[in-house]
C-alpha cells in the first residue's frame, strides 16, 4: 500500500492511497469465493458457481463494489497511521472520483481530514510554580493542631464589663414582632445562646449587638433582606421588616484548651502531646506523598497552557466534551445515581454543569496542543518500542496478538499520541522550577504575633476590654 498526504487550507490534508493489483486480485478473488458459498446457484453445487454466474446473478458490479468497500474501511485507518497524521473529525472521501476494483490493476482513493493543528508556545523555558513543601512543616503540624483545640473550645462567662466584640458569643433573650405589631415565635425566645457570626439573621442583627454589655437591653428595627436566612425565610412576603427587643443576658468568651498530655490523651487517644505531632506529622506526610504528584502535574500542565498561542479548533474541544460527557455518565451509572440527584448533591444547575463541562474540555485541549508543542521543540520520539512496551505492560494475554490488531485497525496514532504526551508532560516536570510555598496559614500567624506585641501593658489589655 502506498500513501502520500498534501496539504490543503485550514488544517485539513488529502490522503491519497494506492493498493497495488496483487492485493486487489487477492482480495477480488476471496470475494467470489464466499459469495458462491455464500448464496444457491441453480445448476450448481455449493462454492463452485463460477464468476460469470455470479456476476450474471448477483449483478455485474456486485463483487466489485463490495471488494472496494470493504479496502477502503480497511485501509484508510491504516493510512492514516502510516501517514502520522492525527485526526480530529471523520474523513470526507472523494466517491466521485473512486473507480471501481478491477483485475490485474491497482486500486486508489482519496479522502480530505481535518487534522490537529501545530502551534507554538510563547516560550519553551522551564515553567515556575508553587507547591507545599515535601513532608509535614512545623507549621502545618501546628495548624492541625490549633484546628483541634479549636473544636474542642468551651465557653465561660466573661466579665460584666465585657462589650460584646465579634468574636464573642452571648445569651440572648429576643422579642421580635412583625409590621402589625405581631409576635414571631420562630425568632422570639427567653434565652438563646449566640454566635457573633451567626448568619441565621441577617448580619444587620449582629450589628445591633456590638458594643453591648451584661444586663444591657435594646430595641432596632431590621428591613427584611433581599436573599433570606434559615430564620427570616418562613416572613417573605408576609412582613417588610422585623422589630427587635433583645437583652444581653451574659456575655461568653471561646476558651480554647491548652495543649498537654492530659488533653491529649482524654479528648483524642494519644499517648502524649509529642504522640499527637508525630501522628499528625506521619498523615500529613502520607496525604502529601499522595497528592503532590498530581498537583505538581495539574500546576505544570495549567502554566503550559498559559503560554500556548493561537485559538485551538472548536472540533477539538467538541470532541473533547463528548468523551468527557461519555465517561461521566458511565460513571454515574456505575454508581447506581442519577443526574438529577448529581446536581443536587453538588448544588449545581444543569447549565452551571454544561458551563462547567466545556470549560474543562477546552481547558484539556488546549494542555493537550500545548504538550504536542512541548514534544516536537524538544523532539521526543515514540518508537515501536516504546509501543510493543505499552502493550506488554497492557495486561493482556496476548500483547503481541493486540497490537497486531491495533495496527491493522489503524489505531496505533491514538497510543502513540498519548505516550508522546506523557512523556512531554514528564518532562515539563522534570524540567519545571518549583518553589515552595507558604504553609497554609502562616501570614495569619505572623500577624498573630505582630498584633500580641503591640498589646503588651495592662493597661492597653484592659481598655480594649471595654
Amino acid at each position: 500500500m502506498d500513501t502520500k498526504v498534501e496539504a490543503l487550507e485550514g488544517n485539513r490534508v488529502k490522503v491519497s492511497v494506492t493498493v497495488d493489483a496483487k492485493q486487489v486480485d487477492s482480495r477480488i478473488k476471496q470475494a467470489y469465493r464466499q459469495a458462491a458459498q455464500k448464496y444457491n446457484f441453480p445448476g450448481f453445487r455449493k462454492g463452485k458457481a463460477p464468476r460469470p454466474v455470479i456476476d450474471n446473478a448477483l449483478g455485474k458490479n456486485y463483487i466489485a463494489a463490495t471488494v472496494s468497500d470493504d479496502i477502503v474501511n480497511e485501509t484508510y485507518p491504516v493510512a492514516i497511521d502510516e501517514s502520522n497524521i492525527y485526526p480530529v473529525a471523520n474523513p470526507q472521501f472523494d466517491e466521485e472520483g473512486m473507480d471501481l476494483v478491477e483485475s490485474g490493476k491497482d486500486f486508489s482513493f482519496s479522502f480530505e481530514v481535518e487534522v490537529k493543528p501545530e502551534f507554538e508556545l510563547s516560550s519553551y523555558e522551564p515553567v515556575e510554580i508553587e507547591l507545599p513543601a515535601e513532608g509535614a512543616t512545623d507549621e502545618e503540624i501546628q495548624q492541625q493542631i490549633d484546628e483541634l483545640r479549636e473544636h474542642y473550645f468551651e465557653l465561660v462567662d466573661a466579665s460584666a464589663a465585657t462589650k460584646v466584640k465579634p468574636e464573642n458569643w452571648v445569651e440572648l433573650s429576643i422579642k421580635a414582632t412583625d409590621d402589625a405589631g405581631e409576635d414571631i415565635p420562630s425568632i422570639t425566645t427567653e434565652s438563646r445562646l449566640w454566635g457573633m457570626d451567626s448568619t441565621l439573621l441577617p448580619q444587620a442583627f449582629n450589628d445591633e449587638l456590638m458594643g453591648l454589655k451584661k444586663g444591657q437591653s435594646k430595641e432596632f428595627d431590621i428591613d427584611m433582606p433581599a436573599e433570606t436566612t434559615v430564620m427570616t425565610a418562613p416572613l417573605a412576603g408576609k412582613t417588610t421588616k422585623i422589630h427587635f427587643e433583645v437583652e444581653v443576658k451574659v456575655v461568653k468568651k471561646k476558651v480554647v484548651p491548652e495543649l498537654t498530655d492530659e488533653w491529649a490523651k482524654e479528648k483524642l487517644g494519644f499517648e502524649s502531646a509529642e504522640d499527637m505531632r508525630t501522628r499528625i506529622a506521619e498523615s500529613i506526610k502520607a496525604q502529601k506523598e499522595d497528592i503532590l504528584p498530581r498537583m505538581k502535574e495539574l500546576s505544570c500542565l495549567g502554566e503550559l497552557a498559559k503560554r500556548l498561542e493561537g485559538d485551538v479548533p472548536e472540533a477539538m474541544c467538541e470532541q473533547a466534551e463528548t468523551q468527557l460527557l461519555q465517561d461521566f455518565f458511565q460513571q454515574l451509572q456505575r454508581q447506581g445515581m442519577t443526574f438529577d440527584a448529581y446536581l443536587a448533591d453538588q448544588g449545581v444547575s444543569a447549565d452551571q454543569f454544561k458551563d462547567d463541562v466545556k470549560q474543562q474540555a477546552a481547558d484539556n485541549v488546549k494542555q493537550d496542543l500545548a504538550l504536542d508543542a512541548w514534544a516536537r521543540h524538544y523532539d521526543l520520539q515514540v518508537t515501536d518500542e516504546d509501543l510493543a512496551e505499552e502493550f506488554k505492560n497492557s495486561g493482556a494475554a496476548n500483547p503481541a496478538a493486540l497490537e497486531k490488531e491495533w495496527r491493522e485497525g489503524g489505531r496505533l496514532h491514538l497510543l502513540r499520541e498519548g505516550i508522546m504526551r506523557s512523556n512531554a508532560a514528564k518532562d515539563v516536570m522534570d524540567k519545571a522550577k518549583v518553589t515552595e510555598m507558604k504553609p497554609l496559614g502562616a501570614d495569619k500567624k505572623s500577624a498573630k504575633k505582630t498584633s500580641s506585641k503591640k498589646s503588651s501593658s495592662k493597661k492597653e489589655a484592659a481598655a480594649d476590654a471595654e
